[in-house]
């Protein structure tokens, strides 16, 4: 055993482990349901022995090995209750750490990721089943991702699962021809995955980098397996342009710093030459979609020395382009910032209406706080500090929340100053 670590590290151990393990145990017993519950009661039993004990020195292998103890009952208890014969039921597994860590396939995880994506699921909840099982969201945090409550996506969850073991069909690693088909649904998953890792939907922390580097390690391994797929590169190169902003993203207390006020110097610029090169390999090949698309825009943000250097028209010109490629309300409201940079803020305004009517973004912050940008920029401070105080309302983060309130605090400050700067001898400032 090794020396304990302390709780904050175990946690964070646990958490890469878990998805490697029931990739294992899931491929090998061809029951996810079951597996997945195996694989939690492995984790809960690390909880309480290895602040104890010490972590084992192979704590993969011994998280497979626990786990695959419980399939064993399990299988077990199949067969005393059908009364039929089966190889795990007749005898027990001795197995041994080192032996599984001998036998486990580097790319466990990956295959994981590719069973989650069942020809028994719709799109939709196999990516909610995927993010749970591979990336290790919460409900909450998958909610969010979805724009849904949480309550919506639980049971979306539950019955993902119940469809797999409905449907009878084996729970085992794709074929060339099954990667294909459910590539769709495991690029969105990686990129959910990225997105809840550089901006958390949750909590405490702004970044979460344990997920962003598990997407961009997923998504190498991903072309690796498809190395000609034009999206699987598109999306590499998102992740890429889009990272290398992440140490400028935060200043010293943790508190969010937006993209025209990060010091650029920070960026880095490995990733960035990494990503141009590579949306450049792929958009010679023809054929444009939608992560192309969004890691072009990227690149355009990247490209820019100073915000103000920003070619605002182009990103525009892409925006609308995605929009025909892939429309949705984010689109939607990413294209009005464009359309504010390039044709003023009123403009931007007028694009954002047709998304208070759209449920999918109902009460999401996102909307309130570009609402409140484009006030500020047309010098209603009045109307910005309503939808900047709306916007905090509405988040779960909370670095976006405290951002959010002090703009709203600033922009109070400044119009108090702005009236007492106005008020004549003996008036009053108005509020």
């Amino acid at each position: 055993m090794d020396d304990q670590l302390p709780e904050v590290a175990m946690e964070q151990l646990l958490r890469e482990l878990a998805p490697q393990v029931l990739g294992v145990v899931a491929r090998r017993f061809r029951d996810f349901s079951s597996a997945e519950d195996a694989v939690q009661e492995a984790l809960l039993a690390a909880f309480r022995q290895w602040p104890r004990d010490g972590v084992p020195e192979n704590p993969r292998g011994w998280l497979i090995h626990v786990a695959s103890r419980r399939m064993a009952d399990i299988a077990r208890s199949e067969f005393a209750r059908r009364q039929r014969e089966t190889a795990i039921a007749m005898e027990e597994p001795v197995i041994e750490p080192v032996e599984i860590e001998a036998e486990m396939d580097p790319d466990d995880t990956l295959i994981l990721l590719f069973m989650c994506c069942h020809p028994a699921l719709s799109t939709s909840s196999a990516i909610a089943l995927t993010l749970r099982a591979v990336g290790g969201l919460t409900t909450a945090e998958i909610a969010n991702a979805f724009l849904v409550p949480e309550a919506t996506m639980a049971q979306r969850i539950s019955r993902a699962k119940q469809s797999i073991r409905a449907s009878k069909l084996p729970f085992r690693a794709p074929t060339p021809q099954e990667r294909a088909e459910r590539l769709p649904a495991v690029l969105r998953v990686l990129y959910l995955i990225f997105s809840e890792g550089y901006a958390s939907s949750i909590g405490a922390r702004l970044q979460r980098l344990d997920l962003a580097r598990e997407a961009i390690r997923l998504t190498r391994g991903a072309r690796v397996m498809l190395p000609e797929d034009s999206e699987v590169a598109g999306l590499l190169a998102l992740m890429l342009l889009t990272d290398a902003r992440r140490a400028a993203r935060t200043g010293p207390s943790e508190e969010l710093i937006p993209l025209d006020k990060q010091d650029r110097a920070l960026w880095d610029r490995g990733e960035i030459a990494e990503g141009t090169e590579l949306l450049t390999v792929t958009l010679s090949k023809g054929a444009i979609g939608l992560y192309q698309l969004q890691a072009a825009i990227a690149a355009v943000h990247d490209e820019a020395p100073k915000a103000e250097d920003t070619d605002w028209p182009q990103i525009l010109a892409l925006y609308e382009l995605l929009q025909r490629v892939a429309p949705g309300p984010m689109v939607t409201l990413n294209q009005a910032i464009a359309v504010a940079m390039v044709h003023g803020p009123a403009r931007g305004l007028e694009r954002l209406k047709p998304l208070d009517h759209d449920a999918r973004l109902a009460g999401h912050y996102r909307l309130d706080a570009v609402r409140a940008h484009f006030f500020e920029m047309l010098a209603d401070m009045e109307s910005a500090v309503k939808h900047y105080r709306a916007a905090a309302a509405e988040t779960s983060s909370l670095p976006e929340q405290n951002y959010l309130l002090t703009q709203a605090a600033r922009l109070e400050q400044s119009r108090r100053e702005s009236n007492q700067e106005t008020a004549g001898p003996g008036e009053t400032p108005s509020n």
